[in-house]
């Protein structure tokens, strides 16, 4: 079964940081892309991030360039989003997705609080 277990959300005051981690299982991590999306409060989804985990890849949204840093640990099946300079905006749920533009398997979601 495929699995993706995100965790690391929190409540976090603007300019702070938060590490968000993917726990993944039942498929080829080191073979895959992956991608963050999120989803603010009353809105629909936003992509924010995506990496071929085998070449390692970043893309991100312009509205995380520079601040958001996408990466993955292949021995622990593992995606990682570094997220840094936090603003109120980036408040939403994240969640881990397997795929670039249509993916197919999504985790629980993380909810990240930045409040203004």
């Amino acid at each position: 079964e495929v699995q993706l277990v995100e965790s690391g959300g929190g409540l976090v005051q603007p300019g702070g940081s938060l590490r968000l981690s993917c726990a993944t299982s039942g498929f080829t991590f080191s073979n895959s892309a992956m991608s963050w999306v999120r989803q603010a409060p009353g809105k629909g989804l936003e992509w924010v991030s995506s990496m071929k985990t085998d070449i390692r890849n970043p893309y991100y949204a312009e509205s995380v360039k520079g601040r958001f840093t996408i990466s993955t640990d292949n021995a622990k099946n593992t995606l990682y989003l570094q997220m840094n300079s936090l603003k109120s905006e980036d408040t939403a749920v994240y969640y881990c997705a397997r795929g670039l533009y249509y993916p197919d398997v999504w985790g629980q979601g993380t909810q990240v609080t930045v409040p203004s």
